[in-house]
C-alpha cells in the first residue's frame, strides 16, 4: 500500500523554512472513527550537527506525543503552553504526536477539566496507562509514516472517549472562531452562540482550557504570522482592521508579544 500524503500546513510555526531545512516535518490524517476527536498525527524526525531552537505559536489544542532522542522512547501529554512554545532539538531524534481538536481531549479525561492540563506536561500514563514505554516504542521505532499511523490507530481505536454534547460544542464554537472574522470580542462571540459570556468562559475552560479571548486572539496572531512569512509586502493597517483589531498598533502589540518581534521585522527576517 502507498505511504499517505502528508499534509502540508505550518501555520503557527515561527519561521517554517528555518525549521524545514532541518527536519522532516509531516502531517496525516488518523483513521476516520478518530477524526470526530483527533485534529492530525504529526511526525517530526532530526539529524542535526548542532542544535537548534523551533518556536510554535500554541494552537488550543492538547498534544500526546510519543518520542525518541537521547534515551529510551517515551509518551508525554502536553496542555496548552501559555505562551510561546520553543523545543530545543539537538542530535538525532523523533516525534509522533497526535493533535487532539480543540474541545475534544475531554472525552478521554472527562475526570479534570481541560484547564487543568494547561500549561502542563505529564507523563501520558497519567491519563493513558496503556502509554508505557513499550508502546512508545511501537510507535516511534518503524521507518516509514504509514507503519506510525497504523501504530497510533492502534493505540487510539481500542480507547473509548466519553461522548458529551458540551465537547461537540466546544469544538464547534472554536471551528467558529478560526473561520469567522467578524468575532472579534468575547461579547460578539457569546452572542452568536446563544449563550452568556460567563457560560461560554466556563464551557472553554471546561473543554477547551484556555479563555475564549485567548483563542480568538491566537487565530488571528496564526493568520498574521503566516502572512508575514509569505508575503513579499503586507498592508498591517488593513490587515488589523481585517482581522478585528481597532488599529494596527493594537495588532503590532500583540503579535510581537506572542511570537517576540514585531511584525515588520519577522516579515524581513522571514524573506532574507
Amino acid at each position: 500500500m502507498a505511504e499517505a500524503e502528508p499534509r502540508r500546513d505550518t501555520r503557527g510555526i515561527v519561521d517554517p523554512a528555518g525549521l524545514l531545512a532541518r527536519v522532516r516535518f509531516r502531517r496525516h490524517e488518523p483513521a476516520e472513527p478518530l477524526r470526530r476527536y483527533v485534529e492530525h498525527y504529526w511526525f517530526i524526525d532530526w539529524d542535526l550537527p548542532e542544535p537548534y531552537a523551533s518556536h510554535v505559536v500554541p494552537h488550543p489544542s492538547v498534544h500526546l506525543t510519543f518520542q525518541q532522542d537521547k534515551g529510551p522512547p517515551y509518551a508525554e501529554l502536553t496542555g496548552i503552553p501559555g505562551g510561546l512554545y520553543t523545543r530545543k532539538l539537538t542530535g538525532r531524534g523523533r516525534v509522533c504526536g497526535v493533535k487532539f481538536r480543540p474541545g475534544g481531549f475531554r472525552p478521554y479525561a472527562p475526570e479534570h477539566p481541560v484547564s487543568y492540563w494547561t500549561g502542563r506536561t505529564h507523563p501520558a500514563e497519567a491519563v493513558f496507562p496503556q502509554a508505557t514505554r513499550a508502546a512508545a516504542r511501537t510507535i516511534v521505532t518503524p521507518t516509514s509514516d504509514e507503519s506510525r499511523i497504523a501504530a497510533l490507530d492502534a493505540f487510539l481505536l481500542p480507547l473509548t472517549p466519553t461522548r458529551d454534547p458540551q465537547a461537540d460544542l466546544a469544538m464547534s464554537l472554536v471551528d467558529r472562531a478560526r473561520t469567522d472574522r467578524t468575532l472579534r470580542r468575547v461579547d460578539d462571540f457569546a452572542e452568536a452562540a446563544g449563550v452568556s459570556v460567563r457560560a461560554l468562559q466556563r464551557l472553554f475552560s471546561a473543554y477547551v482550557g484556555v479563555s475564549p479571548k485567548w483563542v480568538i486572539l491566537r487565530y488571528r496572531i496564526h493568520e498574521a504570522l503566516e502572512l508575514a512569512g509569505t508575503r513579499d509586502e503586507v498592508d498591517w493597517a488593513a490587515l488589523a482592521t481585517d482581522l478585528g483589531y481597532a488599529d494596527q498598533a493594537h495588532l503590532v502589540r500583540d503579535f510581537t508579544a506572542t511570537v517576540g518581534a514585531p511584525p515588520t521585522a519577522y516579515a524581513q527576517a522571514a524573506r532574507t
